[in-house]
């Protein structure tokens, strides 16, 4: 509305000044989720990971999925890393994280992260104190691991390592053992959890009983693949495999792992996305 002296909003005129901001912002989203659309990388992608997974390595591939393909919903299911290429052949997973997979013939594997094993053992072992744990002191201890059918070649590269080192490992394993319900054995100092060193920095935070410690003489690497079918994948899955692929490129995650630092500290550093 225009006077002789000024010039006033109508009403009308107000409303529009203070919705046209949250219009456009609307309308822009609009425009992102139909070029998403039209690129073909909206939808589900089904993602399936063991549990030691769960902590560093799975938060930081969704983080990273989920800022590169804001319309794409993962749906991710843990599961143990023998079961996973079979989920992908049958189609009900779509992708799989997994440790040291098993060559299976319609999947593709893709190294996506190296990291050292470490040692979960209770603040109240005779082991405790140690800066660094060499393999042989686990000579008399009792080794708290899974079923080597669920991930056979990761459970023989432990085994070997202690054969390495001069014994033969006592193993205690129960099937599909529940994460919380383990640590609740390494609470009791009755076992000695050998891990990878992002879980086990996790465990230690989230147990104030436990404390993780590396292992030397041998260093034992776990070696985490990203797993996919070899048929034609959607866009979906191939933009996930590209998030997963930079992630790993960001965090370093292929670097050989430096074997000077005995000590692994009970604080973990977050990863990037």
């Amino acid at each position: 509305m225009r006077t002789s002296r000024q010039v006033e909003l109508t009403a009308a005129g107000q409303v529009l000044l203070e919705e046209a901001p949250v219009a456009l912002a609307a309308l822009e989203r609009a425009a992102e989720r139909t070029r998403h659309a039209g690129a073909g990388i909206t939808g589900t992608v089904r993602l399936g990971y063991p549990p030691p997974a769960s902590f560093e390595t799975l938060g930081a591939i969704l983080a990273a999925a989920e800022n590169d393909n804001p319309t794409m919903t993962v749906i991710a299911s843990e599961l143990f890393s023998a079961e996973i290429p079979g989920r992908i052949l049958t189609g009900e997973l779509d992708i799989g994280l997994a440790l040291h997979p098993e060559p299976v013939t319609g999947i593709r594997t893709e190294a996506l992260r190296v990291e050292p094993l470490a040692a979960l053992l209770s603040k109240r072992h005779r082991l405790a104190n140690a800066r660094s744990i060499p393999l042989a002191d686990l000579e008399h201890e009792t080794l708290l691991l899974f079923p080597r059918e669920l991930a056979p070649a990761y459970y023989d590269r432990i085994i070997d390592a202690c054969r390495q080192a001069g014994f033969q490992p006592t193993v205690r394993a129960f099937p599909k053992p529940p994460v919380h319900a383990m640590l609740a054995r390494l609470v009791g100092a009755r076992e000695v959890g050998l891990i990878p060193a992002s879980f086990a920095l996790h465990s230690a935070q989230a147990e104030p009983g436990v404390i993780a410690r590396g292992i030397i003489n041998p260093h034992i690497l776990a070696e985490w693949s990203i797993l996919s079918p070899t048929r034609t994948q959607s866009a979906a899955v191939a933009r996930f495999l590209d998030s997963a692929r930079r992630c790993a490129i960001v965090n370093d995650w292929l670097a050989p792992p430096k074997r000077t630092q005995p000590l692994i500290s009970e604080t973990a550093r977050s990863p990037t996305g």
